[in-house]
């Protein structure tokens, strides 16, 4: 006779999701109840809403009352059984402002003042801003189970028709651009702030890519390690001098990256510029023929650990969350408070937020390091 307890697993909150707003101010999280937004630093709950239903994506607008939310969870919010809906909420008037009617699931969401990406399995919708939503496109993707989309101000960027490609939309005039980045699927990918710059990752996980966006060049190809890696977020500094990169080996790379309007490196001497942007890892040994590329790529300037938390596995309650395809909720999300402040964020049972600030050595190197965590779920 098995007299062991039974554990119950539905104790406590689980977080399906989260995601920083545009400017790392505040942070979203979509609950099996509800959803909240807690402000980045220090790390506080901000806002609450208890629907009794469950949130698998929210996205915020900025600093706006607006959220973008879909329902997720054991126990779906809006109607699952018919067309699904994407609901952009206003939390001022804690109603619906917008509701969008789609035939199968939306994975993404993204916000700008003028428009509304949704990101489905194979193709991506963009309206217009208003009331009512005007549709104004609708584009053919491979398939995109994590909903993968960039939304800056002049450019939207997604998965291309193939494996591997990147489509980058002109949004003023509709102009269609093919950036052949990788061999296999797309895991991430990242606009800078000024929307010069494009990295991406794919499921190998070993190299992050950069591209202009001005005319699609190979700007730069950053080496995260050797082994398959899953390639959690990526994003670029305030100045998009610097990319952040993090993947299931729990730990957080910092990678200089160049940029094709500003070229001017952040150390004045032209020796360590040099051996900043062309290798960190195997020195001279980087600058011998006939050795495997391996050794001449370029690596990380710094790195830190970061905490995982939980490993949820498919089929444990919560993790039904439209936002990965892996069965587990997203974590190791990157935001950027500052140039040299990093915050990582994850969802799952031990919804967690870490602080890592990059600092001078008195050896000339740069590191990160952890300057704090919370579980900002409690507990």
């Amino acid at each position: 006779m098995n007299t062991r307890q039974v554990i119950d697993e539905s104790v406590g909150p689980y977080s399906l999701s989260a995601a920083f707003n545009n400017d790392t101010s505040c942070f979203s999280v979509g609950l099996e109840g509800g959803f909240c937004v807690f402000n980045s630093n220090p790390c506080e709950l901000k806002v609450s809403r208890d629907f009794n239903a469950g949130i698998g994506v929210v996205e915020m607008l900025g600093q706006s009352n607006y959220l973008g939310i879909v329902g997720g969870g054991r126990n779906p919010k809006f109607p699952q059984n018919k067309l699904l809906q994407l609901v952009i909420w206003d939390d001022a008037k804690q109603k619906a402002a917008i509701t969008l009617e789609f035939r199968t699931s939306v994975l993404g969401v993204r916000l700008s003042k003028s428009r509304i990406v949704a990101a489905l399995l194979n193709s991506i919708h963009v309206f217009a801003f208003s009331t009512p939503p005007k549709k104004l496109s609708v584009y053919e993707t491979t398939d995109n189970p994590l909903g993968l989309a960039c939304l800056g101000k002049k450019l939207l960027a997604f998965p291309g028709r193939s494996p591997g490609q990147v489509q980058l939309i002109e949004l003023e005039t509709g102009n269609i651009s093919i950036i052949p980045a990788h061999s296999s699927p797309l895991r991430a990918m990242a606009l800078s702030p000024d929307g010069e710059l494009l990295a991406t990752a794919s499921e190998a996980g070993t190299l992050i890519r950069v591209f202009s966006t001005g005319n699609c060049t190979k700007l730069a190809e950053l080496r995260r390690g050797v082994d398959h890696a899953v390639i959690f977020s990526l994003s670029f500094s305030p100045s998009d001098t610097c990319l952040a990169v993090t993947s299931d080996k729990s730990t957080l790379h910092v990678f200089d990256v160049p940029h094709p309007h500003h070229t001017a490196r952040r150390s004045q001497s032209p020796a360590s510029a040099t051996e900043e942007t062309t290798n960190q890892k195997w020195g001279f040994l980087g600058k011998l023929p006939l050795l495997p590329r391996v050794f001449s790529d370029v690596y990380s300037f710094a790195n830190a650990h970061f905490e995982m938390g939980d490993e949820a596995t498919p089929g444990s309650p919560g993790v039904q969350s439209f936002s990965s395809s892996l069965g587990r909720p997203p974590r190791g999300v990157i935001g950027w408070l500052d140039e040299h402040t990093i915050l990582v964020i994850g969802s799952g049972r031990e919804g967690r937020w870490e602080k890592f600030l990059i600092r001078d050595g008195d050896d000339g190197k740069r590191y990160c390091m952890r300057e704090g965590w919370k579980r900002y779920l409690g507990g």
